[in-house]
């Protein structure tokens, strides 16, 4: 970076991006430093530099020693091990030296330090990841791991529908079920790991959300809380309707249309007088939105879906922020990412989905007023449309 653009960043103060340190604080230190940066959005730590903008700056001497406490840090004291630049620049008349060590956003999260410890950015500060869920997230983003792909502690063969997976199972692979055990000699349980809908003698999340008979007792949180308010004010506990939405991934796309069919506005239009008239918020821009929301969300986060519904807007609501540097501007340009790639590949067999990565341009196309937010700071994801104040 040049030097006016470093007295800028200085100028701003500490954020989630920089922080400040008046001189060396030890490889140790220096290491979990690192490590929260590139576990966290990248950032720059600016050395001579005191915790109110004020520049000391350092010695030739402090310069020396924090080059090698970088190496030693990047090199035997962060696993993996990462690779930062530095900058030396020289500021003021009295050309005080300030040394930048530029964190690049890492590439095979989770990092941590030589003592196992991860460590992510909060804010200006750090803090230490204890939550096994977080871990996760981290592995998820780097593709390691998928939610959906694990297995479901204290399920079985017997916890499916085998119902709803024979039907499916005739209709995608033409024949029935029994038919397909008896002729490849298999069991259930491994025509299930076959499909990647099981992993050892338990059902993976995707094939308890797929085609579990109550998904619900083993994932409780996994309902779709759905409120429609008088008024526009989500704290309200005035309410015209109110509804828990359980079951399969199935279910809870039907239950949700159902919720929305009921509790929105039918325009009749000039549709004839013994029709029912339009939703008055497309129905194909809502359809798109509720398989985003069933099929996107973060499921290492234990929380529910809401559906909330006031006089002036509707709001679907998904656990879990944009992935992978993802942004809203990215999506609006029909960019995506997979989260979950099992259920994502049922899903085009069983929802209105077909899994190209363009379901929120047809979502805009229908409903261009459409507003999409993603908060990293509370970990949500909201599709938002206005409604016509009557």
């Amino acid at each position: 970076m040049e030097t006016t653009e470093l007295i800028k960043i200085i100028g701003c103060g500490e954020d989630s991006r920089t922080q400040f340190k008046r001189e060396p604080i030890g490889a140790r230190k220096l290491a979990e430093e690192m490590v929260a940066f590139s576990n966290s959005g990248g950032g720059t730590i600016l050395f001579g530099v005191d915790d109110d903008g004020q520049v000391p700056g350092l010695t030739e001497a402090d310069v020396r020693e924090l080059n090698s406490q970088i190496s030693d840090a990047a090199n035997d004291k962060i696993r993996p091990s990462i690779y930062p630049r530095t900058e030396v620049h020289r500021i003021g008349e009295d050309d005080r030296l300030v040394l930048a060590v530029l964190i690049p956003e890492g590439v095979s999260k989770p990092y941590s330090d030589k003592s196992g410890a991860f460590w992510v950015k909060l804010g200006a500060d750090k803090r230490r990841i204890t939550a096994r869920e977080e871990i996760l997230r981290m592995l998820q983003a780097s593709h390691l791991v998928y939610a959906d792909e694990l297995p479901v502690n204290g399920t079985s063969a017997a916890d499916l529908n085998k119902d709803h997976f024979g039907e499916f199972f005739l209709r995608n692979y033409g024949q029935s079920l029994d038919e397909a055990l008896e002729k490849g000699g298999l069991t259930i349980g491994r025509l299930l790991n076959n499909l990647g809908l099981a992993r050892g003698e338990s059902l993976n999340l995707a094939g308890l959300l797929m085609f579990g008979r109550k998904p619900q007792r083993f994932r409780p949180a996994f309902v779709i809380k759905a409120v429609s308010f008088f008024g526009n004010d989500p704290a309200g506990d005035l309410y015209r309707d109110s509804e828990d939405i359980d079951g399969c991934i199935r279910d809870l796309h039907k239950g949700a249309m159902s919720f929305l069919n009921r509790n929105l506005r039918h325009v009749q239009g000039d549709k004839g007088f013994n029709t029912l008239g339009d939703l008055e918020i497309s129905f194909a821009a809502l359809e798109e939105l509720v398989v985003n929301m069933l099929l996107h969300r973060d499921y290492f986060i234990s929380a529910p879906w809401r559906i909330m519904i006031f006089d002036d807007r509707v709001e679907l609501i998904s656990p879990g922020a944009l992935p992978n540097n993802l942004t809203v501007e990215n999506i609006r340009s029909g960019v995506s990412v997979i989260r979950n790639p099992i259920i994502a590949s049922f899903a085009t067999k069983e929802l209105p989905y077909r899994g190209i990565g363009t379901g929120i341009l047809r979502a805009l196309s229908k409903a261009p007023d459409l507003e999409l937010e993603s908060s990293q700071e509370r970990n949500l994801f909201t599709a938002r449309i206005p409604r016509r104040v009557e």
